[in-house]
This record gives C-alpha cells, sequence and structure tokens, in this order.
C-alpha cells in the first residue's frame, strides 16, 4: 500500500508535493479547490502545466504518487432540495473537469444525505446524478470513488449494499470507483479491528460490490466505537479501531497498490502525520 496523507495546496498546487514529502507521504490527497466554497477559479494553462510536469517527475522518480483528490464536503448530490442539489450538481462537474485537466485518476465523493426523504429516494437521485455526470463527460478518464460512510444522519453509503445498487443503476457505472475509509467502516458496524472481522467484511466486499472497483483507502481511527453510526476520525492507535485494524490493511496484498491515505488533524509542521505514517510502516510483516 503506497501510504500517505491529504495535503494542503495553500499557495499553488504544486506545493502539496512538498508537503507530502514533508509528511514522508508516497502518496497524497488534495482538494483542486477551495473545500469551503462552491465556485472556483479556473485552473490557468500555466497551472495545469506545471502541476503535469512535477507530478511526472515524481512518479518517474519513484517520489509521490498517485496523487488523488476529494471532492468538497458541500455537495450533497443526494439532496432533495433543487438549489442545493443543482449546486452540488455543478460543482461536482466543475471538481471532475479539474481532475480530468490535472491527469489526476480518482476523485473521492461522498454520496450523500437523503434529507429525510427516505434511503430509496436518496440513492435513486444520487444514480440520476451520476447518470447525468457521465453523460456529459464522455471519454474522462477521471474517475469518481464513491466513499463509504459511517451512517451518521441521513448519510448514504453506510452499506456494501448501498453502494453495490449505485454501481449497478448509474450510467456507465463500470466509470465510478469505491473508496473506504477504516474509521467510516468501523463505525457502520464491519468489525475491521480483529483478522477474522476484516476477512469477514474483504470477503462482502468482494462478494457484493468486487475488489477491482477499490480504488482508494482512507486510514483513520475511529473516536466512537464499532457500529455507532458516528463519525469522528482519530490518529492511528488511538482510537477504538486499533493498531491490529490497520495491521489486516497495510499486510493485505490485494491492496498493495492502492493508496493508503490519512486524513487525520494535523499542525502546520506536520508531526502528526509524520508520527502516524511511522505506526502505519512499523506494522508492515
Amino acid at each position: 500500500m503506497r501510504l500517505g496523507a491529504h495535503a494542503s495546496v495553500a499557495g499553488g498546487l504544486v506545493t502539496a508535493f512538498d508537503r507530502g514529502h514533508t509528511a514522508t507521504s508516497d502518496s497524497i490527497q488534495i482538494f483542486t479547490k477551495s473545500n469551503r466554497q462552491w465556485q472556483a477559479k479556473p485552473l490557468t494553462a500555466e497551472e495545469i502545466a506545471a502541476w503535469r510536469e512535477r507530478m511526472v517527475a515524481e512518479e518517474a522518480s519513484g517520489g509521490i504518487f498517485p496523487v488523488v483528490a476529494h471532492a468538497a464536503y458541500l455537495i450533497n448530490i443526494a439532496s432533495p432540495e433543487e438549489t442545493i442539489w443543482q449546486k452540488s450538481y455543478d460543482a461536482l462537474k466543475i471538481e471532475l473537469e479539474r481532475c480530468e485537466a490535472l491527469g489526476l485518476p480518482y476523485l473521492a465523493l461522498h454520496p450523500g444525505s437523503h434529507l429525510d426523504a427516505g434511503e430509496e429516494v436518496g440513492l435513486s437521485t444520487v444514480a440520476r446524478t451520476l447518470s447525468r455526470l457521465h453523460t456529459e463527460t464522455p471519454g474522462f478518464a477521471a474517475m469518481v470513488c464513491l466513499e463509504g460512510m459511517a451512517g451518521q444522519g441521513t448519510n448514504l453509503g453506510r452499506t456494501f449494499e448501498q453502494l453495490g445498487w449505485l454501481l449497478e443503476h448509474t450510467a456507465a457505472g463500470e466509470r465510478l470507483g469505491i473508496c473506504l475509509d477504516s474509521c467510516h467502516l468501523y463505525a457502520a458496524g464491519y468489525d475491521i479491528g480483529t483478522s477474522e472481522g476484516y476477512a469477514q467484511t474483504m470477503e462482502a466486499f468482494e462478494r457484493i460490490i468486487g475488489l477491482e472497483r477499490l480504488k482508494i483507502v482512507h486510514l483513520n481511527d475511529s473516536v466512537y466505537e464499532l457500529g455507532s453510526r458516528r463519525d469522528r476520525h482519530a490518529d492511528i492507535g488511538e482510537g477504538t479501531v486499533g493498531l491490529d485494524g490497520f495491521r489486516n490493511f497495510v499486510n493485505d496484498p490485494r491492496l498493495a497498490d492502492l493508496p493508503g491515505l490519512l486524513e487525520t488533524d494535523k499542525s502546520e509542521d506536520l508531526h502528526e502525520d509524520i508520527e502516524n505514517l511511522a505506526r502505519l510502516r512499523s506494522l508492515l510483516e
């Protein structure tokens, strides 16, 4: 597994690589635009060229790769409220277009919240929205990766069955991938903290979705207990998942080529990322 962390792009996109190296990352995740705003200033030709040059150089030298993106948390393509849904769709399309321009393979996306409209309605809205996105972005290599969620509130994507339904009912569903988050899995009730529970979880994922659809792994410990359906990340080994759970992930040969990315709180000097990545690497067998 190519271990790394989410990296800030403050000061320009390419600065994420420098922060990644400071954090000892093999792979990084970025926001391609502000996570707090709907709109984004268009990327310039110069920004795209500089990014692609650095990205190619990093991979050629065995540095940081792959780089994946995460969609803004504002986006809710399951929303029954037309205004929010339209803003969400427009923002998501812009983010996928930015990934395509930058050569990023994957865009992690929270499936959204149905806001009491009901799971069936919410899932149908998500599938319809992603179908439209695929129709309006023909030929794109960049792929949306639906992220499994803890199930907090009316969030969709808590179960493999829900994620599998979305893959099956979205037009050009083969263009979708999956992102799994260890904190979300545990909070959703998948006991990845033990060897037996991890094996059962991955067997269920293979049976319902297929491991070939898994493109991104988020490695976060959980503040809350198994099945709590509460989403709050903790540093590696300092939450309820525990070190054994992460030992399962980093030593699974089926995940060897995937990015395994931290999304835990950090200071400007990134010492938390450095320490968390060191803990993960200490588990390698």
